[in-house]
């Protein structure tokens, strides 16, 4: 199986936290200020 692979920045977009939206639920993914990424619902 093929992978979509996205820079952090793109998707992020200057931002240091996004929402993404899964099965109708919203999941907070936000970079820490260590750079590392945590996501929680």
């Amino acid at each position: 199986m093929a992978h979509n692979t996205i820079a952090s920045k793109e998707l992020f977009g200057g931002s240091h936290e996004i929402v993404i939206m899964h099965d109708g639920l919203p999941y907070r993914l936000r970079i820490t200020k260590n750079n590392k990424l945590i996501l929680t619902k």
